[in-house]
């Protein structure tokens, strides 16, 4: 079986054809919009836009199993971005597509369009004739890792989730779940929800604090505080997006009932672990609980 991995050059794309790699059982390529980013994963890697429909059909020849990495693009441009893979898929003999779609709230936030988006992708894989798995991935935690010295700058954790739980995931986690449905019928038709234990941003904060020595505190903002804050950092449409996305949190759309478990074979990463393992890549020294 020959598996098919699109957005070779992302952060996600690449991991998971590591993952895939590492099973040892399939062969794995990745599609990219441009090859040469992705070629230090020491796979073959084909000429991928989502774009092209023609390029993606000469791309996806001889591939039994795709997985179609939810684009970038604006909602309205990623349905059909991503309809064009589909198509390529059904055209050339695909026989499964397996979808990285996301959890959140649909209607009502900044962050539903995209939702929305990728609700109708995964309809149109329901569709297609192939056999099928979706993901609904969970919130990236590693972004908050990489953002420790702007939290340490402005003395703690400030944004509008308020109490809400987020059900957050790393990008390996997601990854050993996604190699296992792209390589295992057993997963077929089935739609899962993929995230580790829920937290609030209080037990971020603590977390954080348990890792980096820190003494960082979290402030709940209103979400127009907060999507003003984002904007003058970040530009109109990627701040008002993530105001949206923590909105979401805060009315409860990213505390959903995990199926990691079911999807991977294995439980997600305890939080404690992830941050042990994370405290003694940088210090070289296991944590001993959150204070």
């Amino acid at each position: 079986m020959t598996i098919a991995v699109t957005a070779a050059s992302g952060k996600l794309g690449s991991e998971i054809i590591r993952a895939v790699s590492r099973l040892g059982t399939h062969s794995v390529i990745g599609l990219a919009r441009t090859p040469a980013k992705a070629e230090h994963l020491g796979v073959e890697i084909r000429k991928g836009d989502y774009n092209s429909q023609d390029e993606l059909e000469e791309s996806l020849r001889s591939v039994s199993t795709v997985l179609l990495v939810s684009g970038m693009d604006e909602p309205s441009k990623r349905i059909e971005q991503h309809r064009n893979v589909i198509r390529a898929a059904q055209n050339v003999g695909v026989r499964k597509i397996v979808y990285t779609s996301v959890q959140g709230a649909e209607t009502g936030t900044a962050f539903s369009p995209i939702v929305q988006s990728n609700r109708q992708t995964e309809q149109d894989v329901l569709d297609s004739g192939l056999e099928w798995v979706i993901g609904r991935n969970g919130i990236y935690i590693e972004p908050d890792i990489e953002y420790i010295e702007a939290y340490k700058k402005s003395g703690g954790i400030f944004n509008c989730a308020g109490v809400g739980k987020c059900g957050y995931t790393t990008r390996p986690e997601l990854a050993y779940a996604y190699a296992r449905m792209l390589t295992e019928d057993l997963h077929n038709t089935r739609t899962y929800n993929l995230h580790g234990e829920a937290i609030t941003q209080y037990q971020l904060a603590e977390y954080l604090n348990s890792v980096f020595g820190t003494d960082l505190t979290y402030t709940p903002m209103t979400v127009e505080e907060y999507r003003q804050e984002r904007i003058a950092e970040l530009g109109e449409f990627i701040g008002t997006v993530i105001a949206g996305i923590y909105q979401g949190i805060q009315e409860g759309k990213a505390d959903n009932p995990s199926h990691y478990y079911e999807a991977a074979g294995r439980e997600h990463v305890s939080w404690q672990a992830y941050f042990d393992s994370i405290r003694l890549k940088t210090f070289g020294v296991k944590t001993f609980g959150v204070r």
